[in-house]
């Protein structure tokens, strides 16, 4: 697999999905990615790409940005802060987010057979 570009701040990186067709806003609500006209359930998406960001001194200051793309081919950007929603998540969601279905950092490109 080839490395992606890990973008220098959150804003980066969201302008660059934007450029790539991420174009919703995503939020999270229990089980379910949610945005302006509907929602996905835990099933119904996948998190193609992943940047984290870790704050200098402020735990406050850490996030992720997840390219998300549904089952339907939708396309948005889900960004959390670390610890913030762990209260109000389910356990099925947290597991998701935590385990993307590939490395942190990386395109989603099929590696080169030999």
């Amino acid at each position: 697999m080839d490395r992606a570009l890990h973008y220098g701040t959150v804003t980066e990186a969201i302008e660059s999905l934007r450029e790539e067709g991420y174009l919703l806003d995503f939020n999270i609500e229990s089980d379910h990615i949610v945005y302006n006209s509907g929602r996905f359930g835990i099933d119904d998406f996948e998190i193609k790409k992943v940047y984290r960001y870790e704050g200098d001194s402020d735990p406050a200051d850490e996030a992720a940005v997840y390219a998300i793309e549904s089952s339907s081919g939708m396309k948005g950007i889900l960004v959390t802060g670390y610890g913030i929603y762990s209260d109000t998540l389910s356990e099925r969601i947290l597991k998701k987010l935590s385990r993307p279905q590939y490395p942190p950092h990386e395109t989603n490109d099929k590696p080169s057979s030999n």
